[in-house]
């Protein structure tokens, strides 16, 4: 099923008022080879929607290396809490390898996050996507400057493989911080225990840091660098020129 641009805008401003299970609903409908992709914070939400619609749903997730423990307890958990199988998607080590070798461990405070982001997590994402037709995230428009604009629905050309299409939904989208929580909390759902540390927003051990009251969940990733570049290329096609 090859779909045009004009095919996805219309379907996205057919969805605008969908609830986010409604939204997987679709994407089920329309996809078989379709999976979801879990980083370890609030994607719990989704899990917990899509096992009532699909027991056997998709799972994968990136392991970069340099990830929280708390954040590999939390994996387990919900391996446990929902019996689903969760692929975790590995960094080619001779690339790791190289980067640590010629820039130390830490050359992202001094070369920006970019090189370090590639290799560790979007070279595995990609390898993972050239295997789907379509991929479900929990990118919410409230997270940062680079999402204020995205929709339910869109083709990720940032990310396909050479001659492929690839279909990206966002059923969180409109859901604001607190009303994933809210949703969390009322149903008692399992996350990461760095959330009770302060700790909004949560990636690689080195590159996220708690935030103080009131300040933006995303200032705590990259704090070093430009709000409007705080994207690690999983979601490339939000950055525009």
């Amino acid at each position: 099923m090859t779909l045009t641009e004009q095919d996805i805008r219309q379907w996205d401003q057919a969805l605008q008022q969908a609830t986010p299970r409604k939204l997987l609903e679709e994407a089920f409908s329309r996809f078989d080879n379709i999976a979801i992709s879990f980083s370890g914070a609030e994607d719990v939400v989704l899990i917990d929607l899509a096992v009532r619609l699909r027991p056997d749903v998709r799972v994968f997730t990136l392991d970069t290396g340099r990830l929280h423990a708390e954040t590999y307890r939390f994996l387990d958990q919900v391996r446990e809490r929902y019996k689903v199988d969760i692929e975790v998607m590995f960094p080619q080590a001779e690339a790791v390898q190289k980067l640590v070798t010629e820039k130390g461990l830490f050359s992202f405070y001094r070369d920006t996050h970019h090189e370090c982001c590639g290799i560790r997590k979007v070279e595995p994402l990609k390898r993972k996507l050239a295997t789907l037709d379509a991929w479900i995230t929990g990118q919410r428009k409230d997270q940062s400057p680079t999402r204020t604009d995205i929709p339910l629905v869109q083709l990720d050309t940032g990310l396909a493989a050479p001659g492929r299409q690839l279909v990206k939904f966002n059923p969180l989208a409109n859901w604001s911080s607190g009303r994933v929580w809210d949703y969390i909390r009322g149903n008692e759902l399992p996350y990461n225990s760095l959330h009770e540390r302060g700790f909004v927003s949560i990636g690689c051990e080195p590159c996220t840091r708690p935030v103080l009251p009131n300040q933006h969940e995303r200032e705590g990733r990259w704090w070093w660098e430009e709000a409007t570049q705080k994207e690690c290329g999983l979601h490339a096609v939000n950055i525009h020129d």
